[in-house]
């Protein structure tokens, strides 16, 4: 069975990622929860992932480690889930928002630390913060003006959705306003029950990590 190294529901976007992408795939695992920000969290982690941080995804004697490299991994386990677009047009746009979201949006990661939760008012962005929001808003609008909805690719959510999935839940968090088709989009998102299931195992955590949360 494969199994799924993950950190702290409430703060680790990317484990939610590739977690994600698993459940999309239908395939029973096990998942390994790491608490973070604890004295021990980088010896634990070790213990599964060479990289020492989480996720990662062992597969038998297979360790895969880094969300994206996770997803990919999956599409090509699972090549019949249509986790990228079957289109091969569609499949590289896809692939490259989904490594913009991966090596990007440093400022909005730094300012707007996921804590999937938690709701705050909403307070003005560093300028460098509100370009990241506004370049994540272009990005869902033009797939979904081409494609139409309710997901970036079509009817269905997939590997660029759930690299997407974190923002949209700090969207929330921070209470950035969005409108028209970003905003049905978030709707489409945060209301996607795997998303949820997950949502509701944060709110069940009982670990407070103070350098999250600080």
């Amino acid at each position: 069975m494969l199994k799924i190294v993950v950190g702290n529901k409430k703060y680790s976007s990317w484990s939610l990622r590739p977690w994600l992408v698993l459940k999309q795939t239908g395939a029973p695992f096990e998942e390994i929860v790491v608490p973070l920000d604890m004295p021990d969290t980088a010896a634990n982690i070790r213990k599964y992932s060479p990289s020492g941080r989480v996720p990662a995804l062992i597969d038998g004697d297979l360790t895969v480690w880094d969300s994206l490299a996770i997803s990919e991994y999956l599409h090509e386990k699972f090549p019949g889930k249509g986790l990228w677009p079957q289109d091969t047009a569609r499949r590289a746009r896809a692939r490259s928002i989904a490594a913009e979201m991966h090596s990007g949006f440093a400022n909005l990661r730094n300012d707007c630390s996921m804590k999937i939760v938690s709701q705050q008012p909403y307070k003005p962005l560093r300028a460098e913060t509100q370009a990241d929001v506004d370049r994540v808003v272009a990005i869902w609008d033009d797939c979904l003006r081409v494609h139409g909805g309710p997901f970036l690719f079509g009817g269905r959510p997939g590997i660029a959705d759930c690299m997407y999935a974190p923002v949209v839940s700090r969207f929330r968090t921070y209470s950035i306003p969005v409108a028209g088709a970003a905003k049905a989009y978030c709707d489409a998102v945060w209301g996607w029950p795997v998303l949820q299931e997950w949502v509701a195992a944060a709110r069940a955590e009982t670990l407070v990590a103070k350098l999250h949360e600080d």
